[in-house]
């Protein structure tokens, strides 16, 4: 496999549809800029993906649960004079449980991560991509954008703007050269439901969770073939179209049975 100089850079890398993601374009001969908040699981990563694709890896320990490091991972980029080709905003948390019981103070750090860092690197590095007149963003959206989210309210929440984001900046440079997608995959079975602490939900308990790699697989393609969105797997093609006709206050009811803890009266 040839190398290329080209760099894409994933947020979230070191682990599930991030570190998916970091292998299919690494396999296509990418150098990979990596961004998470564990040094010795950037480490790790870092070492698989070397050894495996012979590509370069360079990792930025950064906790984009604050803003002001989503600036300084554009800052250090720049400063290493590298061009990125590709931005993957994989990076992204929820918090589970009832909105009036839940703590406030993680719910504003998620809306940080999910919303504000995301803003921050596409703007930072859209620009450079205009102004080049080429360049790919893929953001990680999620079914849960297209409907609201008893016992997940704000992730649902971040994910509805980040959807709607996307969508609208693809429309104002989409004469400009550059690609701009939105991966909404459904339940997946990765680290997300230990972090958010949503183990005993009934859709993790009860649900079939989708594989990681499948879902990236997805995404890479609809990334590379130029498309706006990609619902990763039939089942939740066919929820999101059945949420399209679904009244919120319905659609609401049935994802809050869905969510809700197994045990749940």
């Amino acid at each position: 496999m040839t190398t290329t100089k080209k760099y894409a850079l994933i947020t979230g890398g070191t682990m599930g549809i991030g570190f998916e993601l970091a292998k299919l374009f690494a396999k296509d001969g990418y150098n990979l800029i990596i961004v998470a908040r564990d040094q010795r699981e950037l480490e790790g990563s870092s070492s698989e993906l070397k050894n495996e694709y012979g590509i370069e890896v360079i990792t930025i320990a950064k906790d984009l649960f604050i803003v002001d490091n989503a600036f300084g991972v554009y800052n250090e980029i720049k400063r290493q004079g590298i061009e990125v080709e590709v931005l993957v905003n994989n990076a992204g948390h929820g918090h589970y449980g009832e909105f009036v019981d839940t703590d406030l103070q993680m719910e504003l750090s998620i809306i940080q991560l999910n919303i504000s860092s995301l803003v921050v690197l596409t703007k930072l590095f859209l620009q450079d991509m205009v102004a080049k007149g080429e360049g790919k963003i893929l953001n990680l959206s999620s079914i849960a954008s297209k409907t609201p989210g008893p016992w997940q309210s704000v992730y649902h929440g971040t994910k509805a703007f980040v959807q709607s984001f996307t969508e609208a900046i693809r429309e104002e440079v989409k004469d400009k050269g550059v690609t701009i997608t939105a991966l909404l995959p459904g339940a997946t079975d990765t680290d997300f439901f230990r972090k958010a602490h949503m183990e005993s939900s009934k859709v993790v308990q009860e649900g079939e969770l989708a594989d990681p790699a499948d879902v990236a697989k997805d995404g890479y393609d609809a990334l590379m073939s130029g498309k706006d969105m990609i619902v990763s797997g039939l089942k939740n093609k066919a929820q999101v179209l059945m949420n399209a006709v679904t009244p919120d206050s319905k659609a609401a009811h049935k994802m809050a049975k869905q969510q809700e803890p197994v045990e749940h009266k």
